[in-house]
């Protein structure tokens, strides 16, 4: 069994294969796969060979058990492999585990009916299709949900939905979104929300604009509109009025993925940092012998140590059964300062180059700084951990800083 300080034989050799398969197949051509979200045609058929590839090694979609077509190696497994494969932005879709797609087979799988299994999880899971989650609106702050203003209101046997939505990340090219919409506007607010499915061909649902993320014209976060988009009833994911509950038992997990990814970035960011600190020479010597070198170098490998195990001590709990909601808020805000601030101590490090593209660290700042917002900024997380320990020592307790 998986723990935060030994490894299982079995997460070990898997570590280590999906490490041959980056060093061999991802890293020569992240190049070439930077003009996937361009539409270019050798990044599209060098996607679909990589994924032919982990296919046939078996290291198809980790994420997923095995009966909704995935590795079934489950979910602190899989945890440890995402600390390799967010190495690169790209590899999670050689592996069939690319957001958000990877979170919409999960909420499918769990809350999904069989109708809907078979007609939107399995091509999903397959990589025959893509999709998209539609949460954050233009108009109120997507650090509060409960205020979101998208109506699902029912007619008969449909919704009908009215609403504008941003940030709905792969909607360009995708086949349909799991949409977060007010459907019993009367009830207490995070009762008043459900999931539907919506494909994109239903008639009044559309993109209505390409929103540039850090200035990038090809980015795939758009701005998208409802205008009397009619869905029937059994597009209806879950439990009516449940829509805030699917969502805290996607993002729980998924704010792991995305940490253990970002881990991964900065560990990666560490190795070009100490590299580049050895090879280059400045003021009579290598920048490894000037002390401030030295004390990014012993900060950030001591912080991302520090971030990982507590991290993984995270996903140990939700691996238990426990949502962990504190111990995940605490690791949304520790991790993505950490990675942000290793990465950009390396592009320090390595200088002008450092903010081209002649090394990946320019596109891994913006990821990751991109994340102390995406899924909850910093400062809502720090105020969820924040009031749990404010609330034990009014109830007469302590915060037990033995508990793991």
């Amino acid at each position: 069994m998986d723990t935060v300080l030994s490894l299982s034989p079995e997460t070990v050799e898997r570590r280590r294969v999906v490490r041959e398969f980056m060093e061999a197949n991802i890293y020569p051509n992240e190049r070439t796969l930077d003009e996937l979200e361009s539409g270019g045609t050798e990044a599209r058929a060098l996607i679909r060979e990589l994924q032919q590839k982990t296919k046939a090694m078996g290291y198809w979609a980790p994420h997923l058990p095995k009966e909704a077509g995935g590795m079934g190696i489950g979910f602190l497994p899989y945890a440890y492999l995402n600390e390799i494969i967010g190495r690169s932005q790209w590899a999670p879709a050689a592996f069939g585990s690319q957001a958000p797609d990877s979170g919409n087979a999960e909420i499918l799988h769990q809350y999904g009916t069989p109708e809907q299994k078979e007609k939107w999880l399995k091509p999903l899971v397959n990589g025959d299709i893509r999709s998209c989650f539609s949460m954050t609106e233009p108009a109120v702050s997507g650090a509060d949900p409960t205020g979101l203003q998208t109506t699902a209101l029912r007619e008969g046997d449909e919704f009908v939905i009215n609403g504008r939505k941003w940030f709905s990340s792969n909607a360009i090219g995708a086949t349909f979104a799991i949409a977060m919409c007010v459907t019993d506007p009367d009830q207490p607010p995070h009762s008043r929300m459900s999931q539907i499915i919506v494909p994109f061909d239903t008639p009044g649902f559309r993109v209505e604009r390409r929103v540039q993320v850090w200035g990038d014209p090809h980015s795939n976060h758009p701005q998208v509109v409802f205008e009397n988009a009619r869905v029937p009833v059994t597009n209806l994911l879950g439990p009516q009025g449940a829509g805030f509950k699917l969502s805290q038992r996607r993002l729980g997990p998924g704010r792991i993925h995305h940490c253990m990814r970002a881990l991964g970035q900065a560990q990666r960011a560490f190795d070009l940092m100490v590299q580049r600190s050895i090879n280059r020479q400045a003021f009579g010597g290598p920048l490894a012998d000037k002390g401030i070198i030295q004390t990014w170098i012993a900060d950030s490998l001591v912080n991302i140590q520090a971030a990982r195990l507590l991290t993984m001590q995270a996903a140990m709990k939700i691996d238990s059964g426990d949502e962990a909601r504190v111990e995940v808020s605490m690791i949304k805000f520790f991790v993505m300062e950490t990675a942000c601030n290793v990465i950009d101590k390396a592009i320090q490090v390595h200088g002008a180059m450092g903010f081209t593209t002649d090394t990946p660290l320019q596109a891994m700042y913006k990821n990751t700084r991109t994340l102390r917002i995406a899924d909850g900024p910093d400062e809502v997380h720090r105020m969820v951990v924040s009031r749990a320990a404010i609330r034990k020592y009014r109830a007469g307790d302590t915060w037990d800083f033995g508990a793991f």
